[in-house]
C-alpha cells in the first residue's frame, strides 16, 4: 500500500456526510423488502440481499447497522428500527451455544445500544439498561461455553467442532470482556465459577500464538504477521496439529479477511486494557507480557496487511490465491475489481481499516512513527472504500459497498460475467464495518467520545 501524507482525516468529511445519507438509504430499502423468516441478509446477488444457511451470524449485523446510523446522524427511526429488531429477533442469539459469533451478533446490538445509554445519547431507561445489561452477560457466558482445553490454555472452538480455532474469533472475545466487566461468571458443574476474562485472554494468546506467524521457523510458510483462517488441534490431547483454512484458499496462504479480523481485535484489545483490573486475569499472563504479546501480534499482521495489498489499501481475498500471478505485479497498483482472474474482497478492508487506527491510536505515547503510519493507512483506505468504485450509489442497489467475497472456495458469490471474477456485490458484514469504521472516524474528526465497544460498560 502506498501512504500519501497529504491525505488527511480532514479530506473525510464531505465523504462521510454521503457515506451516512447511502447507507440509509440502504437500511430501509433492506428492511422494506428482506424477510428476516427466511434467515439474516448475508450477501447480495444482483443487488438484492440474500440468505446462506450456514449460521446466522450476520443478524446483528444488519440491526446493529441501524443502531450505528442513529449514533452518526440523530435520526430516530433508525434508532426504534434497531431497538424493535434487537427486542424481536435477537433473544435466539443470546443462547445460541452451537456458535462462534455472539461478539459479532449481540455486542453490536445490545451492545450498542446499552452503550447509547451510557454515552447519554439515548434517554436512560433503567428496565432497558437493565434488559441490554442481562443479554450481554448471557451472551458472553454462552459464547464461554465452547471450550477445548490445550496445554497452553484454551479456546472458543469453531462451528466446525473442538477442534477448530478460527483466527475470526478473536473479535468475538469481547463478548466475554463485557460480560465480565459487567459483573458476570460462567457456572459450571458443583457451581463451579469460570472467570470469563481468562476464557477472553487465554483465546485471544492461543491465537496469537497459533493463528499468527512471526517469520521464526514454525514451518515453510512462516513469513511475519501472515495469518491462517483455522487451527487444527488434537482433542485427545490438545496438542496442535496443523492450520487449515475453511474460507481462504489454504491453510498455507493468507485469507485476507482472517488477516483484517485478527488486525482489528487486536486493536480494540489493546485500546481497553488500561480498563480492565490487571488482577483479575493475572492467573494467566501479566499485564505487561500481556501488551508485549498483543503489541508484537499487531504490529505483524498490520505490516503484512500493508505490505500485500494493492497501493489503495483494499486487498485481494488471498494472497495465495492461484491466478494471481496472471496479474503481473499487481501489488504496485490499485485493486482492480474488474479483473479476470482473482476477486478483491473490500469487507477485509473495512475491517483492516478500523484495526489499523485503533492500533494506531493506542501507540501513539510507545512509538509516535509507527502510530502514524496505521493511522494514515486506516484514514486513506476508508476514503477508498467511501468512493467509488466502492461506494454503492446506485439506488436500486441495497449493499453499501461493492466489491466484497464471501466464500470463493465454495463459489457462493454470483458471478455477473463468467470470464471474470466475482464482482459488484455486498456483504452485511462490510457494510455495518463500513458503518463502524465510518462512526470511529467521524468521532475522531469532530473530536467526539471515541468510539469502542468498550463504551457500554465505561463510557
Amino acid at each position: 500500500m502506498n501512504l500519501e501524507s497529504q491525505f488527511s482525516i480532514n479530506h473525510l468529511e464531505k465523504p462521510l456526510n454521503r457515506f451516512w445519507e447511502l447507507s440509509g438509504q440502504k437500511i430501509k430499502l433492506i428492511e422494506s423488502s428482506f424477510d428476516t423468516a427466511d434467515g439474516a441478509p448475508v450477501f447480495t446477488e444482483k443487488g438484492k440481499y440474500v440468505t446462506r444457511g450456514w449460521t446466522e451470524w450476520t443478524q446483528g449485523f444488519q440491526f446493529g447497522s441501524a443502531i450505528l446510523q442513529f449514533d452518526a446522524t440523530g435520526e430516530n427511526e433508525y434508532l426504534e428500527l434497531g431497538r424493535k429488531n434487537t427486542l424481536n429477533k435477537m433473544a435466539p442469539h443470546l443462547t445460541h451455544n452451537g456458535v462462534h459469533d455472539h461478539g459479532f451478533n449481540n455486542v453490536s446490538t445490545y451492545g450498542n445500544l446499552l452503550r447509547l445509554i451510557k454515552e447519554g445519547k439515548i434517554e436512560s431507561n433503567e428496565w432497558e439498561k437493565n434488559f441490554y445489561t442481562l443479554a450481554l452477560k448471557v451472551s458472553g457466558a454462552v459464547q464461554a461455553m465452547r471450550w477445548t482445553e490445550i496445554p497452553s490454555g484454551g479456546f472458543i472452538y469453531s462451528f466446525n467442532g473442538p477442534h477448530s480455532l478460527f483466527v475470526d474469533t478473536i473479535r468475538s472475545c469481547r463478548a466475554l470482556v463485557v460480560s465480565h466487566a459487567l459483573g458476570h461468571v460462567l457456572q459450571s458443574e458443583n457451581d463451579k465459577r469460570i472467570s470469563l476474562i481468562e476464557r477472553a485472554i487465554q483465546h485471544i494468546l492461543s491465537t496469537v500464538k497459533y493463528s499468527i506467524y512471526y517469520g521464526e521457523g514454525r514451518d515453510t510458510y512462516d513469513i511475519s504477521g501472515r495469518t491462517a483462517h483455522e487451527i487444527i488441534f488434537n482433542t485427545n490431547d490438545g496438542n496442535y496439529r496443523c492450520p487449515n483454512s475453511q474460507q481462504g484458499y489454504t491453510g498455507f496462504s493468507t485469507w485476507t479477511r482472517g488477516l483484517s479480523w485478527a488486525i482489528c481485535g487486536l486493536g480494540e484489545t489493546l485500546e481497553i486494557l488500561d480498563q480492565i483490573k490487571e488482577e483479575d486475569y493475572a492467573a494467566v499472563i501479566s499485564k505487561q507480557d500481556l501488551i508485549q504479546t498483543l503489541t508484537k501480534a499487531a504490529k505483524a499482521t498490520a505490516d503484512f496487511y500493508l505490505a500485500n495489498t494493492p497501493t489503495d489499501g483494499i486487498p485481494y481475498w488471498d494472497t495465495g490465491a492461484p491466478n494471481l500471478h496472471k496479474m503481473g505485479d499487481y501489488l504496485s497498483k490499485k485493486s482492480d475489481p474488474f479483473n479476470d482472474f482473482e476477486p478483491v474482497d473490500s469487507s477485509a478492508a473495512c475491517i483492516a481499516a478500523q484495526g489499523l487506527i485503533r492500533i494506531g491510536n493506542w501507540m501513539k505515547k510507545s512509538d509516535p512513527t509507527q502510530s502514524e503510519k496505521y493511522i494514515q493507512a486506516g484514514i486513506q483506505i476508508a476514503g477508498n472504500l467511501f468512493s467509488e468504485p466502492y461506494l454503492s450509489t446506485d439506488p436500486d442497489h441495497q449493499g453499501l459497498i461493492l466489491h466484497s467475497i464471501y466464500h470463493q472456495p465454495n463459489g457462493w458469490d454470483y458471478q455477473p460475467e463468467a470470464q471474470k471474477a466475482p464482482y459488484g456485490e455486498s456483504c452485511m458484514w462490510g457494510d455495518y464495518h463500513a458503518r463502524e469504521l465510518a462512526l470511529l472516524l467521524q468521532r475522531m474528526l469532530k473530536q467526539e467520545n471515541y468510539y469502542s465497544f468498550f463504551n457500554c460498560v465505561s463510557p
